[in-house]
């Protein structure tokens, strides 16, 4: 496989994904961009936060960081309407949108929803048709820019990066033609389960999925940032006892293979480093985001890894 010339810098994120009054939010905001965090994100679950205002009030608490969708789940918008609200959310945050897109997998929400899931090639062929026709829209909205009238579109930036996540094959093609960040999932939907019940990702089926993409991108003029969303983080000298209730939950795996899995950073602050390091030189991931519950634990692993 492919490597680029020189390693990317790393960008970290973290996903807030529990609802909270006002002041909370603010605070856990806050708190984000206080431990290093670059960029804040909100994903799109029934039961979650609502995505765009949550970016706002995020906006409006801090400072430095982007703020991000991770991911919307396609299925539940139409393109037009959702270009007014990525123009919008992006004009009152000051420019920080970056917008993450998947094909959605819970068919619970949509039946929750009362919208239709669609099989999985229904489902990407939606995600392409939104890729696409956001990025028409936007192209009119530049087109616009330049006549005289236009004025009251100068304060719409609506080209915000673009985030594609998903690990097929057609998601990873639509991903090398489109998206500036892709994002591979580090665990798949159970094939039976209605409620989005992940398994991990093998980090040998991990290589053959990135190096299906960089395949897929090799003629782009620019690579795109690799992502990689983690799924616990513990810091600790005694990873069997941190891991037994996964190894409980999902008893074909052993020990093992638990700590080869490449979204588990289980152990001390110099192994975890050490496999962070070792898994952006394997894969090319340098932007790693990680879940609300792990966002402190987290921190001292930024700090290691930028020399601090």
């Amino acid at each position: 496989m492919s490597r680029p010339e020189s390693p990317r810098p790393f960008r970290f994120g973290v996903n807030l994904m529990t609802a909270a009054p006002a002041d909370e939010w603010r605070a856990k905001c806050r708190r984000a961009e206080e431990l290093g965090y670059d960029v804040i994100l909100v994903p799109d679950h029934l039961g979650m936060p609502a995505p765009f205002p949550a970016l706002v009030a995020a906006a409006e608490a801090t400072e430095r960081p982007r703020l991000g969708t991770f991911v919307l789940n396609a299925g539940f918008w139409n393109p037009a309407l959702l270009a007014r609200e990525v123009a919008t959310t992006d004009a009152l945050t000051g420019g920080r949108l970056e917008l993450g897109l998947g094909a959605g997998y819970v068919q619970a929400e949509h039946d929750s929803a009362g919208l239709p899931f669609g099989t999985p090639g229904e489902r990407v062929d939606h995600l392409r048709h939104t890729v696409e026709e956001l990025q028409r829209l936007w192209h009119t909205v530049e087109e616009l820019r330049r006549l005289p009238s236009s004025e009251s579109y100068q304060s719409q930036r609506l080209r915000v990066p673009l985030l594609v996540g998903g690990n097929g094959d057609r998601v990873l093609r639509l991903t090398a033609e489109h998206a500036d960040i892709a994002a591979f999932g580090g665990a798949y939907p159970d094939a039976g389960s209605t409620t989005g019940r992940l398994v991990p990702v093998t980090a040998e089926r991990l290589d053959e999925r990135v190096a299906r993409y960089r395949k897929f991108a090799a003629d782009r003029a620019e690579p795109a940032e690799l992502n990689l969303l983690l799924q616990m983080v513990a810091v600790t000298e005694d990873r069997e006892a941190v891991l037994q209730p996964l190894l409980d939950r999902v008893p074909e795996l052993t020990l093992e293979q638990a700590l080869a899995l490449p979204i588990l950073l289980i152990g001390t602050l110099e192994q975890i480093t050490a496999q962070v390091l070792a898994q952006r030189e394997r894969y090319g991931f340098s932007y790693l985001a990680v879940l609300e519950p792990y966002m402190e634990a987290f921190a001292p692993v930024m700090a290691r890894l930028r020399g601090e």
